[in-house]
């Protein structure tokens, strides 16, 4: 058995293959770059080695450095991950030939399903079903239009060595091929160096169907059933889940022989998944599903095969790396249960998804499920690598059980202020389409911005917050005074007036906010986190208060003021930015009014409650 183990990789694999090589009893190394000097793989392996500067190329990417890395610490075996090196034929070999071991498949193996049209070619012969289309040498753009009419629009256009979905183009009529065409190859040969492409049929209905397989240097090959990964966004999976929705005992059984017989063919060593197409028009059939790809390593959503099938494959991969055989036979395995997953991005779906950077100031997730993540509180989250900041996995008695228990824990978790996706995953989990199976690749994109989670805290949610801050009940019941007391928050730098409401049987001591914790407290719900301060209180007490007065709710520096004395505004209008505790927070107007005072000057530093603006209620 291997007994010291070099991670080639870096976030929740990297921890995720230290935490199953702990148990084993095996020494590990972790790799890091310099945005990764305080990563949490580097704080859970025994030791760790610098291996360059932050972008990958510099550090994940070279592989002599961690070649050398390895022999330095005297690991004997390098696991690769996934992403960066662990489908590089040419790593493995080098791994090999430096007298390490290598956690993958064998390097022919790599280089035999790395490009989709050999793959394909190799498949063909092998007798696994593959999608029709050309897979040729003939890259002629005339040649390869009159393929595309022969096989009958729409089609799909994918680059040989492509991935992660790019240098992929539909096309739905003749007169799109040609620009659809250079459109594609330009882009291929920006991100793999390499224009060659293939044609096929595009299925209307596609369901990406992938079935995970193992096999040992013994000549043993099992299948660990189906996963399905259908539910994407631009060709990136968002949610997976095992085994799959609508899946019969047949078709299962010819599938999975399908995935075995394509790992046979390539004498395939490791974890792998076999990729296929769907076409779910009709349900699932298997003389309708075809294969698309092989991945010749462990896949991201491998979590939901290790819950329903009781298997830890990262300690399958280390075994059968050390020379053994594979620990179960094909009629030991069983499906239980069912599994979900949800990718948790560290992303802004308000703004087109893309990659939100920073401090987690707070990051506190649902203990529930099972969590996969590489970050901590106070982790930054870095611009150089892949925003995810954790998987999370439910495992239940049935599919409904499985998909209400993760957006049970999606609901519940706290991240902030870094923006994320878990209200966009509530949102899909939810849709009826996906709640009941029915679901297909394009699902998302037809939902389009239903699915998009709305920022805004509700008046209920605030009026509980405000509760939180007295340090007695609500202010209650007195006569010739108003049924609601006012207050106003901070809801993450933005003012906000809530009304709270009194009732009669309440104490009637006045409402006052507590002084314990004086700077503010998470509120969380749908999958949200909001940080509530206090900026002032509004009657009761404090009757003689001026609704209108925006104050300072912490010692800052005023960086912008965007209104002037005099002016009118609206309710929610941006009236300044307040830099304070290293973050912008913006100060709206509570209601439409007039700008009856103006005391912030840009760039003044000011003290707690000192009053900024005044706003007078439009008549």
């Amino acid at each position: 058995m291997i007994t010291s183990l070099l991670i080639a990789n870096r976030g929740e694999i990297a921890c995720r293959i230290i935490r199953t090589a702990r148990d084993m009893g095996i020494r590990t190394v972790a790799v890091y770059s310099d945005a990764d000097a305080k990563a949490l793989h580097v704080r859970q392996a025994d030791e760790a080695v610098h291996i360059g500067a932050s972008p990958a190329r510099e550090s994940y990417l070279v592989g002599e450095k961690i070649i050398a890395a390895a022999l330095a610490t005297k690991a004997e075996a390098i696991h690769p991950g996934y992403g960066f090196l662990s489908e590089n034929a040419e790593f493995a070999q080098a791994v090999i030939d430096a007298g390490l071991i290598w956690v993958g498949p064998r390097p022919a193996s790599i280089t035999a399903m790395g490009l989709k049209d050999a793959a394909k070619t190799l498949m063909a012969a092998a007798g696994v079903p593959v999608t029709p289309g050309y897979m040729g040498e003939n890259q002629d753009p005339a040649f390869l239009a009159e393929r595309a009419d022969e096989i009958g629009y729409p089609v799909l256009i994918k680059a040989v060595a492509g991935g992660g979905g790019k240098g992929m183009r539909k096309v739905d009529a003749a007169a799109d091929f040609a620009d659809s065409l250079a459109s594609c190859q330009r882009e291929a040969t920006a991100s793999f160096g390499n224009a060659h492409v293939l044609i096929e049929k595009y299925i209307q209905r596609p369901r990406h169907i992938e079935v995970q397989v193992f096999g040992d240097t013994h000549g043993n090959i099992v299948h660990l059933f189906e996963r399905d990964c259908s539910l994407q966004r631009r060709h990136q999976k968002v949610i997976e889940e095992a085994p799959a929705p609508g899946m019969d005992e047949a078709t299962r059984e010819q599938l999975c022989a399908a995935a075995v017989k394509a790992a046979k063919a390539v004498d395939y060593v490791g974890a792998g998944t076999i990729e296929f197409i769907a076409d779910a028009s009709e349900g699932l059939r298997a003389d309708r599903i075809w294969f698309m790809e092989m991945n010749t390593r462990l896949q991201v959503e491998h979590p939901v095969t290790e819950e329903i099938t009781g298997v830890d494959l990262v300690e399958w991969q280390l075994r059968v790396a050390s020379g053994e055989p594979l620990p179960k036979r094909q009629d030991e395995l069983s499906i239980n249960g069912w599994a979900m997953e949800a990718r948790l991005y560290a992303e802004d779906p308000a703004k087109g998804f893309l990659p939100s950077i920073g401090r987690l100031e707070f990051f506190e997730l649902d203990g529930s499920v099972r969590i996969d993540t590489g970050v901590y509180q106070g982790s930054d989250v870095s611009p150089f690598y892949d925003p995810m900041i954790a998987k999370m996995i439910a495992h239940d008695r049935d599919r409904e059980e499985a998909m209400q228990s993760l957006a049970w824990a999606l609901n519940d978790s706290k991240i902030w202020p870094v923006k994320n996706n878990a209200a966009f995953l509530i949102n899909a989990l939810e849709h009826p389409d996906f709640a009941s199976g029915n679901v297909d690749t394009g699902l998302l994109q037809r939902a389009g911005d239903a699915l998009i989670p709305d920022e805004a805290i509700i008046g209920d949610d605030l009026a509980r917050s405000a509760e939180q801050y007295t340090n007695q009940p609500i202010a209650g019941f007195r006569l010739n005074r108003e049924r609601n007391q006012k207050a106003i928050l901070s809801v993450n730098g933005v003012a906000t007036v809530i009304e709270i409401p009194i009732f009669d049987y309440v104490d009637p001591r006045p409402f006052v906010f507590s002084q314990e914790p004086p700077t503010g407290f998470f509120q969380t719900g749908n999958g949200q986190t909001w940080w509530i301060e206090p900026y002032r209180y509004i009657g009761g007490a404090h009757a003689g208060a001026h609704d209108g007065d925006i104050l300072s709710p912490m010692p800052g520096r005023i960086i912008a003021v965007e209104v002037t004395a005099g002016q009118a505004v609206t309710k929610g209008q941006k009236l300044l930015t307040l830099e304070a505790m290293k973050m912008e927070h913006t100060l709206t107007a509570p209601f439409d009014g007039t700008v009856a005072e103006l005391n912030a000057v840009a760039g003044a530093q000011v003290q707690v409650e000192a009053l900024l603006v005044r706003i007078e209620a439009a008549e």
